[in-house]
């Protein structure tokens, strides 16, 4: 509602300055009478054509109007919208012209011929302007097409990604599951109880293009205890999420692959393991992700580049921040691999880096 008084307002200082410039034609056609009385009588019949339109298509079903850009009720289609600008062109004249000229005073002088063609002013002049809105509302119908269409292209895109990422992940967990059989089988029973929970809770949250932040880090947390199972002791994690970023919305798994990369290429080839975390924290108006390892690390110019992970995260990430966030990384032999994802962030949430 709040959307539509702004709107209106917008709406009605716009047919302001449309009669101030009907009142320069209509004083050009009858001098006898001053330009200020044309400037009264025009902004009565404008105004009141005006509120008929304006408010008139507020009872009007959303389905029979052009959607607006704010998501609101546009101009109303076919001959809904010819009606209503007839009616509000009629009451502007049977009823603003009266007043006009009431508020004019004795003054005001017009013969019945005055009055046809002021008649025929009213319908060209109310006829113009409602073109002028008509155009307007249309151009805003396809623009909010338009995002909309943006908007389902980009969803659909995310699915896929997400698609892609469910059996990466899934594979790579029963790859460790199937490793642990054959050296600790009661620790792959255990593990494998852990793994009917985990990807429970994980596919079910893969469904939606946006989850808390607190449940990203819920479902690491939930796959590095299933890591841990595997590596023991060699594998040394902290998470550090600030409760201020906790409801934060990210799309599902958006880490989960960076931190398989850390392990399967970091830290397990590593004889004496390493730490791994996963921290976020806000800085200025973004929202910081990092995933850090001390593993084996490489030379980024002899890595793919598209290996799985990182490519797929540098496509999510552009696909849901159009273009508004940032991927970053950085690693050497023997320093270890670090992420970070710069995103989009609420001022709201304005707290420092995790410790």
């Amino acid at each position: 509602m709040n959307d539509f008084w702004r709107d209106a307002t917008r709406h009605s200082l716009q047919v302001v300055a449309f009669c101030f410039g009907v009142a320069v034609l209509t004083t050009a056609i009858w001098p006898a009478n001053s330009y200020w009385m044309h400037v009264i009588n025009a902004l009565c019949i404008g105004l009141i054509t005006w509120a008929v339109i304006e408010f008139g298509r507020l009872p009007i079903p959303a389905k029979y109007c052009h959607p607006s850009v704010e998501g609101g009720v546009g101009w109303p289609k076919g001959w809904r919208g010819v009606g209503l600008a007839t009616l509000g062109i009629a009451a502007g004249f049977l009823v603003g012209d009266p007043i006009g000229r009431w508020l004019s005073g004795d003054g005001y002088m017009r013969s019945a011929d005055d009055g046809r063609l002021g008649l025929i002013i009213t319908i060209a002049a109310g006829g113009v302007a409602t073109l002028y809105f008509y155009m307007r509302g249309h151009a805003a119908s396809l623009e909010a097409s338009r995002n909309a269409a943006e908007r389902d292209a980009s969803e659909a895109h995310l699915r896929l990604l997400q698609s892609q990422l469910e059996p990466h992940m899934l594979f790579n967990t029963l790859a460790t599951l199937r490793a642990l059989i054959g050296i600790d089988p009661p620790a792959a029973q255990q593990m494998l109880d852990r793994i009917n929970d985990y990807l429970r809770a994980t596919l079910n949250a893969s469904r939606s293009t946006a989850h808390p932040l607190s449940a990203e880090f819920a479902r690491l947390d939930d796959y590095l205890n299933l890591m841990a199972l595997r590596m023991g002791p060699r594998l040394r994690v902290t998470l550090v999420l600030p409760d201020a970023l906790r409801d934060v919305p990210v799309p599902p798994l958006l880490l989960q692959p960076l931190v398989e990369n850390a392990i399967r290429h970091g830290l397990e080839p590593r004889v004496q393991g390493g730490d791994l975390t996963v921290r976020a924290w806000a800085e200025g108006d973004r929202l910081q992700l990092e995933v850090a390892d001390t593993g084996v690390g490489f030379v980024p110019a002899e890595v793919a580049p598209d290996r799985f992970g990182l490519t797929q995260v540098r496509e999510r990430v552009a696909t849901a921040y159009a273009g508004a966030g940032r991927v970053e990384w950085q690693s050497a032999p023997g320093t270890g691999t670090r992420v970070r994802l710069a995103l989009p962030l609420a001022p709201a949430a304005g707290v420092g880096p995790g410790r």
